[in-house]
């Protein structure tokens, strides 16, 4: 079973935007899509740039440094699956969000 580590506070990723945070020495990315919140690895599999930085449209983040396209619910690269990022799971209970990186 997953151990999930608690990262943030609901309340500092409003809807629509992200925040990056460490979990046990991994970046993760974190997403408020309409209330509910998504982690994938921060780093762009094209160059390593910093998804948590990237333009969010609508379960789409665009790489800021080259525009390359994920669809933050899975970590999906858009036009090649094979260049996905993880994708972590998370909970959100009180207000606290939790995040796992390893089993």
């Amino acid at each position: 079973m997953p151990t999930f580590i608690h990262v943030a506070d609901l309340k500092d990723i409003p809807p629509g935007t992200a925040k990056v945070v460490a979990v046990q020495n991994v970046e993760v990315a974190l997403f408020n899509l309409e209330g509910s919140i998504y982690a994938i690895d921060n780093m762009c599999q094209h160059a390593g740039g910093p998804l948590g930085e990237g333009k969010i449209t609508g379960d789409i983040v665009i790489c800021p440094w080259h525009g390359y396209r994920y669809h933050i619910k899975t970590g999906q690269y858009v036009k090649n699956p094979e260049m996905s990022v993880a994708c972590y799971p998370v909970k959100v209970e009180d207000g606290k969000i939790s995040v796992a990186v390893a089993p």
